[in-house]
C-alpha cells in the first residue's frame, strides 16, 4: 500500500513514517510538509505540486493548516484516493467542505486514531446508558503536552460526543465553572484540561454517584498507538465506497 503522508516532518508524521518503514506491506511515496530533510522520499511543499500517485492519503496537519487541509481533499477528488484525516480543531468551513469531500471519496475521521481510546468510546456509552439515570454525575479530565492549542482535546470531545449520544442528547458541555457560583447540574458533564510538559495524552472519564464512583481512565505512553491506529485506517479504506467513516467503523468491521 503506497501512502502520503500530510505533515511528514511534523510529531506524528514521523511517527507514522517510521512506522510504515518497519512494515514490508507498507511505503510512504511522498510527503507534504515545508521541509524534507532526512526522509528517503520526495517531499513537497505543496500537495497541488505532487505528482506522486499512491493508494492513500494519511493527514497530521494541524488545524491552523487550513489552506492545506482543503488542498488535500482537493487532491483526493482529483486523484480518487483515500484520506485518512487525523486533524482536530478545524474551522466549520472546513468541516463542512470535508463532509463534502465524503460524498465523492472514501475519508476516515477520528479525534483520536488510537484503538483503545475507541474502545473506551464503545464502553462508555453502556456505562452512561446503565448509570446516568441512577443519578451518577459524568466528569471527563484530559492532560497533555505544553504545546497542544486545543482545548478541551478532540479525544476528549469525542468521548463527551459518546456519552451524550447514547444519552439522547439529554446532557450540555461545561468547561468553565470559575464564574458560576451555583451546584452542579446533573445535566452537565465538566471537561478539564491540563497542560505541561511532554505528556502524550491522558483521559479519565468520572462516573461519581452516591457513596461510589467509577473510573475509565486510558493513557497514551508514545505516540505510537496514533501511529498504528492511523495505518490501520489506511488498510481499513482500502475498496471502501465514499462515505464518512470513523474508527468505530474499524472496530465494527
Amino acid at each position: 500500500m503506497k501512502i502520503i503522508v500530510c505533515g511528514s516532518s511534523g510529531r506524528m508524521g514521523k511517527v507514522v513514517c517510521r512506522l510504515a518503514a518497519e512494515n514490508p506491506e507498507l511505503e510512504v511515496v511522498a510527503g507534504i510538509d515545508i521541509t524534507g530533510e532526512g526522509m528517503d522520499f520526495p517531499v513537497f511543499d505543496d500537495i497541488r505540486v505532487c505528482d506522486v500517485k499512491a493508494d492513500v492519503i494519511i493527514s497530521f496537519l494541524p488545524p491552523t493548516a487550513d489552506a492545506e487541509t482543503l488542498a488535500t481533499m482537493d487532491y483526493c477528488i482529483r486523484h480518487n484516493t483515500p484520506l485518512v484525516i487525523c486533524t482536530t480543531g478545524m474551522p466549520p468551513h472546513t468541516e463542512g467542505e470535508l463532509e463534502k469531500a465524503a460524498e465523492q471519496v472514501p475519508i476516515l475521521r477520528s479525534a483520536n486514531m488510537s484503538l483503545g481510546i475507541n474502545l473506551l468510546s464503545t464502553l462508555l456509552k453502556r456505562a452512561a446508558q446503565l448509570l446516568y439515570d441512577a443519578d451518577f454525575d459524568i466528569e471527563i479530565f484530559e492532560k497533555h503536552h505544553n504545546k497542544k492549542i486545543d482545548s478541551p482535546s478532540g479525544t476528549a470531545l469525542l468521548l463527551a460526543d459518546s456519552i451524550r449520544n447514547a444519552l439522547h442528547d439529554k446532557v450540555e458541555y461545561v468547561t468553565d465553572r470559575s464564574t458560576n457560583h451555583e451546584k452542579r447540574a446533573h445535566n452537565e458533564i465538566g471537561l478539564h484540561a491540563l497542560r505541561g510538559g511532554t505528556i502524550v495524552g491522558e483521559h479519565s472519564v468520572f462516573f461519581a454517584g452516591r457513596d461510589e464512583v467509577i473510573e475509565f481512565t486510558h493513557i497514551a505512553q508514545s505516540r505510537d498507538v496514533f501511529g498504528v491506529g492511523a495505518l490501520r485506517a489506511a488498510k481499513f479504506l482500502q475498496g471502501k465506497n465514499p462515505k464518512m467513516y470513523s474508527m468505530q467503523d474499524l472496530i465494527d468491521f
